[in-house]
């Protein structure tokens, strides 16, 4: 269906690919990996003639159609919800469009001397338009959209007046109407909540076309995809299987290149050894030569490539006292909204709460309480001695000075740090290179979000609050934060919405509901396995 023959393409002087080739066939549901910037993007561009490659082929069947999210949405305004959901569906909303057009001019008296040749339009258009499912398509529109967190009131309001993550959503939820014969998904589960990107398992696990997906949620991939597309140093390999098979067998390629590159090497120095002993002895001459011819024919095995892979070590934070947090009594509302009524809660010493809840339920309200940023209406919280809390959110990004580079932020942040540790600080978190004389001013959001947690973990506190703390971090990202967080001696609550996250750091589960707040020992998994939910309110 799509076919990448011995392409190859350069941005400026940083070569993408070199003779890759890969192909995507029907129905195939296949997920593109690779490090930041190795041209995952540039594929989708490729495939969609945004771009040519500079040598080789893209080539998709003829008749098949494609449709791309990309994480730039464009603009939207202007319309409802709904009706710019609709608009992305393919034929059948040109055809919605001109049948809205016709009953316009059916009610204008200027157009009575066309009315027949109106009508008779009408009636071809309204055929063709109940031939393509229309009269079904806003009722899909709306149960996809509501399937990605949409309110009916929402749907129906100006699509202009949304945050840039939720016009994400419709932007998604466009391509998911047009049901298209191949998607081209570019990190869809950006800006989803746990229950809307459950949802969207479900939608793609059951769509019959192909497939082609980045992600940074790891659960995701392994959920929908069958087939792993690997870009590294240039090259195209496939793997069959979700993305945990092909971390398996990448470690065991990797393993197996390095023994057939030392079992080369030996035999090589041990044919060099003989040649150089015996190439002065007449009577061995035969046998030099003979070895040398043999050297020459040898198909050299390349050296494996080098996975730098960053670790980074927390400190030890210093010791807090046993109660660490307690809520007592706590009322806390938005207006008429009623979040907490008489709420009490008590985290103690190394426990991992994770807060589970849909959206409206308090999640983000709480660790605001905690971490002090908000005030409650009634009741106390209290954080207990010897308590140094780091508090991650949103508004944190704001403090950043956009003046300064990333370098100026964190050695000024740690004048006494070496110069050493800085740079495996900068490496771990995505910024290597001349990534670290970049302004904050141009910082994406997760660039960002990355440069505070570096530098909240540098010097840890002994009690994290974290709000979505995994946001635009890369999967290899993603595990650097889960290994060193597993070995953190102090406390933590968060919330976050990838299930990787969750089941590899929680202890306790905290889950708010309509009917109140409800405790959980164990972590998330036990959670699932003890409510046969993922997500308050879903199945598994």
């Amino acid at each position: 269906m799509i076919r990448l023959d011995n392409i190859a393409k350069q941005h400026g002087r940083q070569i993408l690919f070199l003779e890759a080739s890969a192909v995507v066939h029907r129905g195939e549901h296949v997920g593109l990996v690779g490090p930041n910037g190795a041209g995952k993007s540039t594929i989708f561009r490729l495939v969609t003639k945004e771009e040519e490659p500079d040598e080789g082929q893209v080539s998709v069947d003829r008749g098949v159609t494609i449709g791309y999210f990309s994480q730039d949405v464009g603009e939207m305004s202007g319309k409802t919800v709904v009706a710019e959901t609709m608009d992305g569906a393919g034929p059948v909303s040109s055809v919605a469009a001109e049948l809205r057009q016709l009953e316009h001019d059916l009610a204008d008296p200027d157009k009575a001397d066309r009315m027949e040749k109106i009508l008779e339009r009408f009636g071809e258009v309204q055929a063709r338009f109940e031939e393509l499912g229309g009269y079904g398509l806003e009722a899909r529109a709306r149960e996809i959209l509501a399937g990605l967190g949409f309110a009916q009131e929402v749907m129906d309001g100006d699509v202009g007046a949304l945050s840039g993550g939720w016009k994400m959503r419709v932007a998604l939820a466009r391509i998911l109407l047009m049901k298209p014969d191949a998607m081209l998904l570019d990190e869809p589960s950006n800006h989803l909540d746990i229950e809307s990107m459950i949802w969207l398992e479900t939608f793609l696990k059951g769509y019959g076309g192909a497939i082609l997906m980045t992600s940074h949620d790891r659960e995701f991939m392994n959920r929908i995809c069958t087939k792993i597309i690997e870009i590294d140093s240039g090259e195209l390999t496939m793997y069959s299987g979700n993305y945990d098979f092909y971390v398996q067998q990448r470690a065991l390629a990797d393993v197996h290149a390095a023994a057939q590159y030392e079992r080369q090497q030996a035999m090589l120095k041990k044919e060099i050894a003989f040649i150089e002993r015996f190439k002065a002895r007449a009577s061995h001459a035969a046998q030099v030569q003979s070895r040398i011819k043999k050297l020459d024919k040898i198909e050299k095995v390349e050296p494996p490539r080098t996975r730098k892979i960053m670790e980074f070590d927390f400190r030890s934070p210093p010791r807090s006292g046993e109660d660490v947090a307690r809520l007592e009594h706590i009322h806390k509302a938005y207006g008429s909204k009623v979040i907490y009524d008489d709420f009490d809660f008590l985290v103690r010493r190394q426990e991992r709460w994770c807060v589970m809840g849909v959206n409206g339920a308090g999640k983000s309200t709480l660790l605001k309480l905690i971490a002090g940023a908000s005030d409650p209406d009634d009741g106390a919280v209290a954080v207990g001695g010897s308590v140094k809390l780091g508090y991650f959110a949103q508004h944190a990004m704001d403090v950043l000075d956009a003046k300064s580079t990333i370098w100026e932020m964190l050695t000024d942040r740690f004048p006494q740090a070496s110069i050493g540790s800085m740079k495996t600080l900068a490496g771990c978190f995505g910024f290597s290179g001349d990534d670290i004389e970049k302004t904050v001013r141009v910082l994406s959001g997760g660039e960002k979000a990355r440069l505070v947690l570096a530098m909240m973990l540098f010097d840890p506190p002994n009690f994290l609050v974290l709000d979505e703390p995994t946001n635009h971090l890369d999967i290899a990202t993603k595990e650097m934060l889960i290994k060193a967080l597993r070995g953190f001696e102090g406390t933590m609550l968060f919330v976050s919405h990838d299930r990787h996250f969750l089941a590899e750091l929680s202890n306790r589960v905290l889950e708010l509901t309509p009917q109140g707040a409800h405790v959980y020992g164990g972590g998330y998994t036990e959670y699932v396995a003890r409510t046969g939910q993922e997500a308050p309110g879903l199945r598994a």
